[in-house]
């Protein structure tokens, strides 16, 4: 690979396919599934988590079934369609707004209809929502004498702006139910069908009715219809990974292995190879930094809610099992809040046990954990950034020296500035903020470490010391430590050099704080 001066034209959070090839951006070549889903099938559902690609997808479609053959000269799918029929296209875009009330999404709803009316020469103001559609597509086949494309972008955007809202987030499967209803009763009148979104709501959901919805969502033939897979990035940014690895000094092989580790991992399938995030690994070309991109955009407070609501165990998400159908589904009534994460791209398949058919997850690659622990530590404790003495730089240098007393004397004060009211079930808060802390100081972090004689509830290593730590709850600090000796937890770590630290930790529900540590 050779560097190169220029810098070609990256299509960061450029949406629109016709735009995007009229203006010279890079575009890597999803046509060829594009034409195997567009001819294989008719009703499909997507979905991916943001930033993924999801709305250029749409568009690319849209562009092919205007008939738009200029824009797809020099791609695979030239070579493959020999026709180019231009078909009434239906697209609606839902991530434009923010649905605080019904009548957000009810004006929405009733924009497009209006413009397609007006575009058909049918306009029924009278009917409901799904009866204008139904109406709409009716015409616009009796119009133009094909059938009719209708292409949906984050379907569910109304509905995740309303978790947490019972009666608003059933107003919203109300109208949708009713809307999307006519895709199967003017199923005579439709060509061709897509839905995407982040999540897919299932049970008493806006998809109960449509039984001929195919989710390709966790299909291996689709896995890569959206995200950069790892042929794809060596193949076609190589001026890009020759820039990028120049500009930091490395080589380009360990360019590519950063890369790898920041952005990839996605695994939709768990048959087939991961995909790295397209918005982040762009960002990173552009920029030429291995940074944070995906999380700067934003992360959805509806997951928040969700973790702290049903007083989920942090820790857990890296190891929690899943079957498909718990994946592929979210109950809004549900106590269970890993659909939403898994869905969402906060977390990914790591592997599959045939036996039981479950799935075990984890953080996809290191932006993702990152950004997470970083996003979800302020919701959980109260830190003014100005004041130094909570600043994680401040507790890395306490671990890092083996300074217990200091760390644990800036731990009670972190406790002490915590509100009441963000704290829910006592023990699984401490430990969420425990977990949270070590995993933003960089450290290797793992709760609920298994032995042969039990479960370690946390084990932390630094280069110099080991800190293995039990936690009570209204029990003593002696029980604790005294249970990391009975049970020789150490056992598993004296052979790797570092000094092995024991901290028996009790807090007192009463004072909401750590009522004493021993070391041993």
């Amino acid at each position: 690979m050779e560097a190169q001066t220029t810098l070609r034209n990256l299509p960061i959070g450029i949406q629109n396919f016709e735009s995007l090839r009229a203006d010279g951006y890079l575009y890597v070549d999803k046509t060829q599934l594009i034409y195997k889903l567009v001819t294989t099938g008719r009703y499909y559902f997507l979905s991916r988590p943001r930033r993924f690609g999801k709305s250029l997808l749409i568009s690319t479609i849209h562009s092919y079934f205007s008939g738009r053959k200029d824009l797809f000269e020099g791609l695979e799918i030239e070579k493959l369609e020999k026709e180019w029929i231009e078909h009434p296209v239906l697209h609606l875009d839902l991530n434009t707004n923010k649905y605080d009330t019904p009548e957000v999404l009810e004006q929405k709803l009733g924009e497009s209809l209006n413009q397609w009316e007006e575009q058909y020469g049918c306009s029924r103001p009278d009917l409901t929502f799904g009866m204008r559609f139904e109406n709409v597509i009716r015409r616009a086949y009796e119009k133009t004498g094909r059938k009719v494309v209708i292409l949906v972008d984050e379907y569910d955007k109304p509905m995740l702006q309303a978790i947490g809202n019972p009666e608003l987030q059933d107003a919203y499967r109300a109208t949708l139910k009713g809307f999307y209803g006519a895709l199967k009763s003017m199923d005579g009148c439709i060509k061709f069908a897509l839905l995407t979104g982040v999540t897919k709501f299932g049970k008493v959901s806006v998809f109960s009715d449509l039984n001929n919805l195919n989710d390709i969502s966790m299909d291996a033939d689709y896995y890569d219809i959206c995200g950069i897979t790892e042929e794809e990035l060596r193949t076609q940014f190589v001026p890009e990974i020759s820039q990028l690895a120049e500009r930091n000094g490395i080589t380009e092989d360990k360019c590519l292995e950063r890369l790898r580790e920041k952005y990839d991992g996605y695994h939709f399938e768990d048959s087939v190879p991961g995909v790295y995030n397209p918005f982040s690994l762009l960002n990173a070309f552009y920029k030429k930094k291995f940074g944070s991109y995906w999380f700067e955009t934003g992360t959805p407070t509806y997951l928040v809610q969700l973790l702290q609501e049903r007083d989920y165990d942090l820790e857990e998400m890296s190891r929690v099992k899943a079957d498909a159908d718990e994946l592929n589904s979210i109950d809004s009534t549900s106590n269970n809040p890993i659909p939403v994460v898994y869905q969402s791209g906060y977390l990914t398949i790591k592997g599959f046990d045939p036996e039981f058919g479950t799935y075990t997850l984890g953080f996809p690659n290191a932006e993702v954990e990152e950004g997470f622990t970083k996003y979800l530590m302020p919701n959980y404790i109260h830190r003014e950034e100005n004041r130094s003495p909570f600043l994680i730089n401040n507790f890395v240098e306490d671990v890092r020296s083996g300074n217990t007393e200091q760390f644990i004397k800036r731990l009670r004060s972190l406790f002490a500035d915590t509100p009441y009211e963000i704290i829910r079930n006592m023990e699984t808060h401490y430990r969420n903020v425990i977990w949270l802390l070590f995993k933003l100081m960089g450290f290797y972090t793992q709760a609920e470490y298994r032995t042969s004689e039990g479960r370690i509830d946390m084990v932390v290593k630094t280069p110099k010391f080991c800190y293995v730590l039990e936690f009570k709850l209204n029990g003593t600090a002696e029980e604790a430590l005294a249970q990391i000796q009975d049970k020789n937890y150490t056992l598993p770590f004296e052979i790797e050099g570092q000094q092995i630290i024991r901290l028996g930790i009790n807090f007192d529900s009463a004072t909401r704080n750590i009522d004493k540590v021993l070391v041993g």
